[in-house]
C-alpha cells in the first residue's frame, strides 16, 4: 500500500513553508510540495528584503504581529540567522487621513506603543522627506526589515529538521478529494489525510477544478530600486525607517540593504496578470505606466534620490477585495484547508498564518477568530460546472 502522509502542503513560499514547519513540530508526518527548482524568483516570496511592522488598519494583523514577532525571534534563535533587523516604521498620510486613524486606533487595541508625529516633527526628524504642510505620520518603533530570502530558507530547513520532506520541480495537476485526497504531481502521486493549499498566485487555476473560484487577482508588481544622491542618506545603518504612505494605492520603502546606496521604493499596486506570464502585454505596458508615477513620486518627496530608477525587478501579489486573507476549509471538504491571496502583506504574518492553518488541519481551536479569514464572506464562490 502506498504511503499515506498525514499532510501534504502544495506551495513553498513563505506561507506554506511556515505551515509545513507548523505541522511537522507538532508531530504531523508532513511533505512540502513546490513546482519550481528551489530556491527561485516566480512566485511571491523571492527577494532579500520585506518590511515587518505592528502598524496595521485592521486591528486583528495588529494583535496577530505581537505574536509573529516572537516566532521570528525563536526562528532566529534555533537557526542561528539574523532574520529582523529593527529600523522603526514611518506611516505617512494627509492629516484627514481615516487610515492613519484606523491605525492609531488598532496598535493603541493591541497594546503597541506608537508615537504621533504632525507635520513640524516629520520635517524636523526626516529632513530628506518632502511632504506638505497637511501630512502626519505614526512611528511604529519595533517596525523593521525581515530578511526574506533568509527567512524562507529558515523556515525550510527547520521543516526538514522536525522530520518534514520537500519535493520541488513538481507541478500538481489534479487532486482527487475524499477521506484520503490523491495529489497527482508532473512526477509521482502522494495519498494525504490532510491537503493544505498554499499556491500563492497560481491559487485560481488549482482551486478552479476543485469547485471553488474565489475573487482573486494575481498581479505583477515593479519593484523599483532608487540610487541615492549622497550615499547612506536613506541608508539603515544611519538609521532611517522603514517607510508606508497611506494614500491609497500605498507607496512603501525600505533602507538601503540589497544594493549599497540604493534605496528600494515601490508602489503597491500593478496590472492583473497570469502568473505564467507575468512579463507578458499586460504587465509591461502596466509597469511602464507605475514607473513614470514612481518617477514624480520620488521627485517630490525623496529630494535625496535621483529620480530614475537604477534596477527594476518584478514580483507578483495574489490579492483579495478586501486584502484579507483567506484561511478556510473547503466548504465540502473538511480536509483540504486553503490559504490564498495575501495581498502583498502576508510575508511577516507567515508565522502565525502558519499556525492557524496547522490548528485548521489538526482540528485545534483556531488562536484567533477566524471570521476575517472565511472563505464564506464572498459569494458565489463555487465553480458550477465542476464536478465534485
Amino acid at each position: 500500500m502506498a504511503e499515506v502522509w498525514d499532510a501534504v502542503v502544495v506551495g513553498a513560499g513563505i506561507e506554506g513553508s511556515a505551515t509545513a514547519f507548523q505541522l511537522a513540530k507538532n508531530g504531523c508526518q508532513t511533505l512540502l510540495v513546490e513546482q519550481f527548482p528551489l530556491p527561485h524568483s516566480r512566485g511571491s516570496s523571492h527577494g532579500a528584503s520585506r518590511i515587518i511592522r505592528k502598524a496595521y488598519v485592521q486591528q486583528h494583523y495588529a494583535q496577530m504581529m505581537k505574536e509573529a514577532y516572537p516566532i521570528w525571534e525563536q526562528v532566529q534563535q534555533e537557526t542561528g540567522t539574523q532574520l529582523y533587523m529593527k529600523t522603526g516604521g514611518l506611516m505617512v498620510a494627509p492629516s484627514s487621513s481615516q487610515q492613519l486613524d484606523q491605525t492609531e486606533r488598532s496598535l493603541a487595541g493591541a497594546g503597541s506603543e506608537f508615537e504621533k508625529l504632525i507635520s513640524d516633527d516629520l520635517k524636523l526628524r526626516f529632513p530628506n522627506l518632502s511632504f506638505p504642510a497637511d501630512y502626519r505620520a505614526i512611528l511604529d518603533p519595533e517596525a523593521g526589515v525581515l530578511k526574506a530570502d533568509k527567512a524562507l530558507r529558515c523556515f525550510q530547513d527547520l521543516f526538514v529538521k522536525y522530520g518534514g520532506r520537500i519535493r520541488d520541480e513538481e507541478k500538481v495537476v489534479r487532486i482527487d478529494p475524499g477521506d484520503v485526497v490523491t495529489v497527482h504531481t508532473s512526477k509521482s502521486t502522494y495519498k494525504t489525510h490532510r491537503l493544505l493549499l498554499l499556491p500563492g498566485p497560481w491559487a485560481g487555476k488549482l482551486l478552479a477544478p476543485l469547485g471553488l473560484q474565489p475573487p482573486l487577482e494575481p498581479v505583477r508588481i515593479s519593484v523599483l530600486y532608487w540610487r541615492e544622491k549622497q550615499p547612506d542618506t536613506y541608508a539603515l545603518k544611519k538609521g532611517f525607517p522603514v517607510f508606508v504612505d497611506h494614500t491609497i494605492p500605498h507607496k512603501y520603502g525600505l533602507p538601503s540593504l540589497e544594493y549599497p546606496g540604493i534605496y528600494k521604493l515601490c508602489f503597491h499596486s500593478g496590472p492583473v496578470i497570469d502568473p505564467d506570464n507575468r512579463d507578458g502585454v499586460a504587465g509591461s505596458h502596466g509597469n511602464q505606466a507605475i514607473v513614470r508615477m514612481m518617477c514624480d513620486y520620488v521627485r517630490k518627496h525623496f529630494p535625496g534620490l535621483e529620480s530614475v530608477p537604477a534596477i527594476q525587478e518584478s514580483c507578483m501579489y495574489t490579492n483579495t477585495p478586501d486584502e484579507d486573507f483567506i484561511l478556510d476549509r473547503h466548504p465540502q471538504y473538511r480536509n483540504i484547508i486553503i490559504g490564498v491571496g495575501f495581498s502583498g502583506h502576508g510575508f511577516k504574518l507567515a508565522p502565525v498564518v502558519g499556525k492557524l492553518l496547522c490548528e485548521l488541519a489538526m482540528d485545534k481551536q483556531p488562536s484567533y477568530d477566524m471570521t476575517p479569514f472565511s472563505l464564506s464572506r464572498f459569494h458565489n464562490t463555487a465553480t458550477p460546472q465542476a464536478k465534485l
